[in-house]
């Protein structure tokens, strides 16, 4: 029996790696379509289930559409689920074999038998900000994001290069990517001079920060 607490728990936001795993989208409508896609875009191995499906779903090549119902208990193959069928009943179907089989189980519209929600996500490169409303107003969410990829501006993705290249060095010379230098360093001084094509005095400036000091030899101390 699934334990819960007797108090309200805030959902856990989560980063999933899905490159090469399968999941499975029940549903062949505009909203699977997006779903899928979105999976799809994650490097997962999505598998359509649907008695018709829209043209996005049936010409991509990502995906592997069976024409056919579900099949009670199949969900139990996959990693993660989606339910998009817009039937109570068979989305229903889809959620309790999914939660017999500890399958993650997203059911669209119907957050009360969902084992994850999706938020609305701000995409700059490896930059990525996402928004939940615990599926509350997924509209609010989209809001949210939209300002979001107003405000976020090409240097953002380019500061992060650089505090990627400098934790690497750091984690390389010292066996850890920790320090309280990160925090000071990271500010609107930083943004300024990536902005201004200030790279390499930028880069100096992160590596100075954390700790990471050039010698006259070149090693790092």
């Amino acid at each position: 029996m699934l334990f819960r607490s007797p108090v309200p728990a805030c959902p856990y936001p989560v980063n999933l790696d899905l490159d090469g795993r399968p999941v499975l989208v029940v549903g062949g409508g505009r909203v699977a379509a997006a779903k899928a896609t979105g999976l799809a875009d994650a490097g997962a191995r999505v598998t359509v289930v649907a008695l018709e499906a829209v043209p996005s779903l049936t010409d991509d090549p990502r995906f592997h559409w069976q024409r056919r119902p579900y099949h009670r208990g199949e969900v139990a193959s996959y990693r993660l689920a989606v339910a998009a069928t817009g039937d109570p009943v068979v989305d229903g179907r889809v959620h309790r074999d999914a939660e017999a089989a500890g399958v993650w189980i997203n059911s669209v519209d119907d957050t009360a038998h969902c084992t994850f929600t999706l938020p609305a996500v701000s995409r700059h490169g490896d930059l990525q900000v996402a928004v939940s409303t615990n599926g509350r107003s997924p509209a609010v969410a989209a809001w949210i994001r939209r300002l979001l990829d107003r405000w976020i501006r090409p240097e953002h993705a380019r500061v992060l290069a650089l505090a990627s290249e400098v934790r690497s060095e750091l984690r390389e010379a010292t066996g850890t990517t920790e320090s309280p230098g990160w925090e000071d360093a990271l500010d609107d001084q930083l943004l300024e001079m990536v902005r201004g094509d200030q790279t390499d005095a930028a880069r100096e400036r992160l590596r100075r920060a954390v700790g990471l000091v050039a010698t006259h030899e070149g090693a790092v101390r």
